[in-house]
């Protein structure tokens, strides 16, 4: 009974401890996670630990996407807490670089930080441990700013590997992914990669696979892992060679092997038993008994039935075969003629089957015509087009010329065009070097002497600016003067709003918080989500033109601004391009004009209607007669909690597209203003 009673009093004291030990555990999370996030905007402790009481197990997952996180990550905080097992940050703004500790996680087994704005090395440092196996089965860290590898540990469980849109430098790809033997997912497009792909060929189980966009050469498919089970394959834009079977461009598609390098084309079908040539066989007539045979005689008259009966039987065969042969004879012709048209009259084009070469009329002087997307085209007269140079003003050792310029375009072709704009069209090229660029062929300044096209170009160049996009380089051959720019893969303002599903989140996960960003006891909806995005885009714009309206003694003016000439980076943020450098464009051309068209470009951002005049008029009269909010997108309007800002920043652009110009702010004036209008305490800028 004594042995009882202890039992029943010690029982309490092992919960106790139990609890106090659950407690502690509790508590260090908060304080861990606290200390990581201390300078992170938007970040809420209260999503983990709601209250102070020890009701809740350690954190093991960390899932905040899409929450609108700003600021820079403290890692080794994170690497302290042991039962970790998912990190998902994906899609927010955190800056900074990962620490190596990170990875050392024991029960780690996912971690998403893709679309944030993270730099630095992936990996540990090369002196780092090397003995750790990892449980990591999902890694992705794509679009972000990440620049080299470190010492990265044994990933024998990863299955999933996304590394795409991150700026590696014309590296090869590293010794360890030979040890990734039970990857089923690899992304390394848009890397910058350089060299071979023999790192990945021992990767067996492989289902999906993306190496496009970088500077891969080596032989395709000897390089390559088997394609038997890959499911989905992209090489495109790269530098191969080798055999391309017509199975593969079956499986694949034909553009997964865009622009992929010089392949052989390889037809792997023979030819069809009904494609045969027919043999023509005539039998004897049914009345006709069979003869026995005979030795052949000389001058023997043939049966007088037979013959009566073969001749008609020959001519029906000719009746129907000369007027088949002569047709035959005819398409033939024509198609003839009709290619030989065609080729002399357009550029070579370039196909998978066929190295991209230059013709020999390029080495000569005159005119060339150079197709667009919409049928028109540009005409370049050069005396030397060939020996042109191409100043680089990043890079002044590469030595580029126009041909240079015409293989990167495969001849200025339609599948290179980006877009065409007043001032001419715009192309996407990979140059020598891995150089990747936009190259805008300016139609509006073939005016300009040599002299003055340099000294714009140059002048130009010296922009510096976060929201600027500068001059990489030009290239004036004869009257045509090109210039080259940063190529950026989320294109311009224009399609982001009008070709883009913009605003249309995934409705699969409304029924979690991913799409909910809790402040204090509200929350945001994806449509205030978006008029963030937006907001943000208009302070870019507006810091870049009080940039060039203000960093100097005389007004840099832009004089073409409209919402194509507005690129965007990776994580959206605005640049502007475009300047009018001909004399049709520049004369005249005041800062107010840019005041003028900037409020244009807002009021196309605000309304999501093409930033015409009939747009501006139709949006001034509604914001006049105090109907603004009818005038937003109703990608916008749905938030509800943001509405009254909008209209105000939709009423700025009101002031700007004032008839006087003199009744229109300055830039300056409309950045201050459009700080006022944040959308929330959470930081979008």
């Amino acid at each position: 009974m004594a042995s009882i009673f202890q039992i029943i009093l010690i029982i309490p004291l092992f919960v106790l401890a139990e609890s106090t030990h659950t407690c502690s555990n509790n508590t260090a999370d908060e304080a861990l996670l606290s200390k990581a996030f201390a300078s992170v905007s938007g970040f809420n402790i209260s999503w983990f630990f709601a209250t102070a009481n020890c009701s809740y197990l350690p954190v093991s997952e960390i899932r905040l996407p899409s929450r609108n996180l700003t600021g820079t990550m403290s890692w080794k905080f994170l690497a302290n807490m042991t039962q970790l097992q998912v990190i998902d940050l994906s899609n927010n703004s955190l800056a900074g670089s990962i620490s190596p500790a990170i990875w050392l996680l024991p029960n780690l087994v996912e971690i998403n930080l893709s679309n944030n704005r993270l730099g630095g090395v992936l990996g540990l440092p090369k002196l780092g441990i090397v003995k750790f196996e990892s449980s990591l089965r999902k890694i992705d860290v794509s679009f972000n700013r990440l620049k080299d590898f470190g010492r990265v540990l044994s990933y024998r469980n990863l299955t999933y590997l996304d590394l795409s849109r991150n700026s590696f430098g014309a590296v090869s790809l590293p010794f360890w992914f030979t040890n990734l033997t039970n990857l089923e997912y690899l992304d390394i497009s848009g890397c910058n990669f350089a060299g071979d792909v023999k790192a990945i060929s021992h990767l067996q189980l492989l289902k999906y696979l993306d190496v496009s966009n970088n500077g891969f050469a080596g032989n395709f498919p000897a390089d390559f892992p088997p394609l038997g089970n890959v499911k989905f394959l992209n090489v495109s834009f790269n530098n191969f060679s080798g055999e391309l079977d017509s199975k593969l461009v079956q499986k694949f598609g034909i553009s997964a092997f865009n622009h992929a390098g010089h392949f052989i084309t390889r037809n792997s079908t023979t030819a069809s038993a009904a494609t045969a040539r027919p043999e023509l066989h005539i039998k004897p007539h049914p009345a006709s008994p069979p003869q026995p045979h005979k030795p052949p005689q000389k001058n023997k008259v043939k049966n007088p039935k037979l013959v009566k009966k073969d001749k008609p039987k020959k001519t029906l065969i000719f009746a129907v075969l000369l007027p088949s042969a002569l047709l035959l004879i005819l398409v033939t012709f024509c198609t003839y003629c009709l290619c030989k048209k065609r080729t002399s009259s357009k550029r070579t084009k370039w196909a998978i089957s066929t190295p991209v070469q230059i013709p020999s009329r390029f080495e000569k002087s005159g005119p060339f015509s150079f197709e667009t997307g919409s049928g028109s085209s540009w005409v370049a007269d050069l005396k030397e087009p060939t020996s042109a140079p191409v100043v680089m003003f990043e890079k002044p050792l590469l030595k580029l010329t126009f041909k240079d310029l015409i293989a990167a375009t495969s001849h200025f072709g339609k599948e290179y065009l980006l877009a065409e704009g007043k001032s001419g069209p715009l192309y996407r090229a990979v140059m020598p070097g891995d150089l990747h660029v936009a190259i805008k062929v300016l139609e509006d300044a073939r005016s300009l002497s040599h002299d003055e096209a340099v000294a714009i170009f140059e002048d130009f160049s010296k922009l510096k600016h976060t929201n600027v996009l500068p001059i990489s380089g030009y290239c004036i051959a004869g009257n045509e003067k090109l210039v080259l720019y940063e190529f950026m893969a989320n294109g311009d303002l224009h399609r982001w709003l009008h070709e883009l599903p913009t605003g249309a989140p995934n409705v699969e996960d409304w029924s979690t918080d991913t799409w909910e960003i809790r402040t204090g006891s509200h929350y945001t909806s994806p449509e205030e989500m978006e008029w963030r995005t937006r907001h943000r885009i208009a302070i870019g714009m507006a810091r870049g033109l009080a940039y060039l309206h203000n960093a100097r003694s005389k007004p840099v003016v832009h004089g073409n601004l409209v919402a194509s000439n507005i690129l965007l980076t990776d994580d959206l943020e605005p640049r502007i391009t475009g300047f009018a450098l001909g004399d049709e464009g520049r004369a005249g051309r005041s800062s107010e004009d840019d005041v003028y068209s900037f409020g244009v470009v807002l009021v196309e951002l605000l309304t999501g209607k093409l930033g015409s005049a009939e747009t501006v008029d139709w949006a001034r009269r509604l914001i006049k007669d105090g109907h603004g909010v009818d005038a937003l997108d109703p990608r916008l309007k749905r938030g509800g909690g943001s509405v009254g800002k909008m209209v105000e920043c939709l009423s700025l652009g009101y002031l700007c597209t004032a008839e006087a110009p003199g009744k229109r702010p300055t830039m300056q004036q409309v950045l201050g203003l459009l700080k006022d209008l944040h959308p929330s305490p959470l930081e979008s800028i």
